[in-house]
């Protein structure tokens, strides 16, 4: 046996072979088979190349690419690695020939696959967490202050427009009903066809392994079960990547940048073309100064007339290392030890870790590199011609403590608050502490009640100035008391919840319309790719909670704001209930006709399925998995993805598990070979 292909009824693969080199082969092969298309979006993506693919639309994301060198850096820590770790590399080299082998004969809705390089995985990681930590957060800080003042960091500071968070929750044995730990949680992200998670089961004598891979990454990084001992990662939410402003000239050389020495240093530069599908190519020029690449503006400053650029620093181009030394020792982790040491190697994302082993070990910490540096740099664009900014070493990771038996993390402040900026309203993270309070044993298929739970408790502060209202209209106030005698409960089958969205949406445009933000309507003239976390509305959509409870917020009158926005939903109220409007919305490459369905929860419950107030009801973030990890038994453990194994439209796996995601089921994981049907060899 070299590898062996198997399959579940759900149309997992489970893969087995003789070595860890044969199977990342099989891994790298079986997800060419079953996800072709999305690797060659991903690798495209990371290369900078998909609007040759994808067409205009692709171009701005290929542009900031290029500018950001994700190409170049993803090469940079390949020759480390190869050169610090060939174990690792070799084994990733083996994965890339499996895709290679498994594209060969793949037939695609657009074009032809290319060839991966060693490094495309690195490449791929790259692409998918470069905006992960919300570095454009800092972009919109740097023009709420330059507009509001200082105290529109802490009005705003919410995890706004563009990051992505996670719940996760670990139950110690003494709360459980075998003895043994519970690991559970779902990481939420853009939802996209096909799915960003891959479930998995990894096999061979040095381990065996099931969990959730990332399409185009050997292993399983993120979350994984070997029998005996199980992980789980939040968004930590930490601040490790930094924007400078920078005094740009050209010379007869190139380009030079203003130090903090005060001298002029010389910069890289070159050009690059992109090519259109559709269109005449697009040069972008690349510029580098010592802080990091230029991704905003240029030696003639931006077209608002702003006269400096901007660079990005972020820990993979300066250190070379993207944390990949990781993830062979996670597959081969026995023990709790055994997985804190991993992530001892780890670099970005910047996650929260809770790990747990059938010994009775619990893990419960922070893992990846955040620079030390001036407070400025985490806050807002610093001045890269002046001293006091450089990066001084890196944090330790911080450990956490479990309470009652249970440690909750859902992007609040915790751990990691020394070493992040803005989190997550304690809400869903308080909301899932409340429910595991409410028994004292827990089973694995206890977990799914958390999972879907779909209270509210954001709402309090828009109902409360709901209550606080007198002299409405008797339409206006039969809303009212529909809303205050509401369970604040988001069920998709909810007319009060749809009645809530309505006011809700209706106060965060009259907020935005406001005189006081109109220095904020129009934003810079930044990448498009970056303009999202810079628009109002969101902002205000998810900040609205801080808003409405602010002893004072710019001389508005929000009793007004909220008396009008009542009488209009009055005027004209919602027909139907909350999941008529408040339904899914998935990224594809290209445009797909599917009837999404109808879903429950809202930004600030544990069932975090995202939409936009004050913009749309339609969810394009929420669970990217559901897993519920039983260190007892294996097999008692559960999961979930939002359509599928397979990315290949109109097959039986491709949105089989839609169904139950919808529904909050999961399905049990299998991990017994006798029990699965034998596809191939590899």
């Amino acid at each position: 046996m070299t590898a062996e292909i198997y399959r579940d009824a759900w149309g997992i693969p489970h893969l087995r072979a003789d070595g860890a080199r044969e199977l990342a082969r099989a891994q790298g092969r079986v997800t060419a088979l079953d996800r072709a298309w999305q690797l060659e979006v991903e690798r495209r993506r990371a290369e900078g190349t998909s609007a040759a693919l994808l067409g205009p639309d692709s171009l701005a994301w290929d542009r900031f690419v290029r500018r950001a060198r994700l190409d170049d850096t993803a090469r940079r820590c390949w020759t480390a690695l190869a050169d610090g770790d060939p174990e690792t590399a070799d084994w990733i080299r083996a994965y890339v020939d499996g895709v290679n082998e498994g594209l060969a004969g793949a037939t695609l809705p657009v074009g032809t696959p290319g060839r991966w390089e060693p490094w495309t995985p690195l490449g791929i990681w790259l692409g998918l967490h470069i905006l992960f930590a919300g570095f454009p957060a800092k972009l919109w800080r740097d023009q709420a202050v330059r507009h509001l003042g200082e105290e529109a960091v802490g009005l705003f500071a919410i995890d706004g427009p563009g990051t992505s968070g996670s719940n996760g929750w670990l139950v110690s044995g003494e709360r459980t009903v075998s003895g043994q730990p519970i690991i559970a949680g779902d990481p939420h992200r853009f939802i996209e066809d096909a799915g960003v998670y891959q479930q998995i089961h990894l096999s061979c004598p040095e381990f065996d392994v099931v969990g959730l891979a990332v399409p185009g990454v050997p292993g399983i990084a993120h979350f994984g079960h070997t029998g005996t001992v199980a992980w789980a990662i939040t968004n930590a939410m930490a601040d490790y990547q930094d924007l400078y402003r920078e005094r740009l000239r050209r010379t007869g050389a190139g380009v030079e940048a203003l130090g903090p020495d005060g001298t002029w240093a010389r910069a890289a530069r070159h050009t690059e073309t992109i090519e259109v599908a559709g269109e005449d190519p697009v040069e972008v020029e690349v510029i580098e100064t010592d802080r990091g690449p230029v991704v905003i503006g240029g030696p003639e400053g931006l077209d608002d007339g702003t006269d400096c650029a901007v660079s990005l620093r972020y820990p993979p181009r300066v250190t070379g290392d993207l944390g990949f030394g990781a993830l062979l020792p996670l597959l081969r982790a026995r023990r709790v030890a055994d997985v804190d040491r991993a992530f001892d190697r780890w670099t970005e994302p910047v996650n929260v870790v809770q790990a747990a082993d059938t010994e009775g070990g619990l893990l419960h910490r922070v893992a990846g590199k955040v620079p030390r540096r001036a407070r400025a740099n985490r806050t807002r664009l610093v001045p890269a011609w002046e001293p006091g900014h450089a990066w001084q070493g890196w944090h330790e990771m911080p450990y956490g403590e479990l309470a009652d038996g249970v440690a909750v993390m859902a992007n609040q402040r915790g751990p990691a608050a020394p070493l992040g900026v803005e989190f997550a309203p304690p809400h869903r993270a308080d909301r899932i502490a409340a429910l595991l309070g409410e028994k004292e044993q827990w089973a694995p298929g206890d977990m799914p009640a958390i999972h879907t739970d779909t209270h509210l408790a954001s709402a309090a502060a828009l109902l409360d100035r709901l209550a606080a209202l007198d002299g409405l209209s008797p339409e206006a106030a039969r809303l009212r008391e529909t809303l205050l005698a509401w369970d604040r409960r988001m069920d998709a089958d909810s007319a009060p919840a749809a009645v809530y969205a309505a006011v809700r949406s209706a106060v965060v445009r009259r907020l935005a319309a406001h005189p006081a933000f109109a220095a904020l309507t129009a934003p810079p003239a930044y990448p498009e790719v970056l303009l999202p976390w810079l628009a109002l509305v969101p902002r205000i959509g998810y900040a609205l909670e801080h808003l409405l409870r602010a002893e004072e917020l710019y001389g508005i009158d929000r009793p007004e704001a909220v008396r009008a926005a009542v009488e209009e939903v009055a005027a004209r109220p919602p027909e139907g209930v909350w999941g008529d409007t408040h339904r899914l919305a998935p990224w594809r490459a290209l445009p797909a006709e599917y009837d999404e369905p109808a879903l429950s929860g809202d930004h600030d419950c544990v069932l975090c399925t995202s939409a936009v107030p004050g913009i749309t009801d339609l969810a394009a973030r929420g669970p990217a998995a559901r897993y519920v990890w039983d260190l007892d038994r294996r097999e008692h453990s559960l999961w979930v993805v939002p359509f599928g194994a397979s990315g290949v439209p109109g097959t039986p796996h491709h949105r089989d598990q839609l169904p139950l995601w919808t529904r909050g089921e999961l399905v049990p994981v299998v991990t017994d070979f006798d029990r699965l049907e034998r596809e191939t060899d590899v």
